[in-house]
């Protein structure tokens, strides 16, 4: 009994730290693609969030819009 009750808390434990809501950090780099554009970087903070939910809204920042005569490289990662 003794074991059952110490692997709930601990998966318990493990789950929360896991799922936790926290500030997440994301940071993303542009350059355009005209000759000496020089790299821009912003970050945008996702305030009381899922990891997971973060890493989503973080990667879909990385579209490119279509239909531009200069074309913006933008990557994107969670810190």
């Amino acid at each position: 009994m003794k074991k059952i009750t110490i692997l709930s808390i601990a998966f318990i434990a493990i789950s929360l730290v896991s799922c936790s809501h926290k500030d997440r950090i994301c940071t993303c780099t542009e350059i355009d693609n005209v000759a000496g554009a020089t790299p821009s970087e912003f970050t945008i903070v996702y305030k009381n969030t899922t990891n997971k939910n973060a890493t989503g809204a973080c990667m879909s920042l990385e579209v490119t819009p279509d239909g531009q005569s200069v074309t913006t490289k933008r990557t994107c990662t969670l810190k």
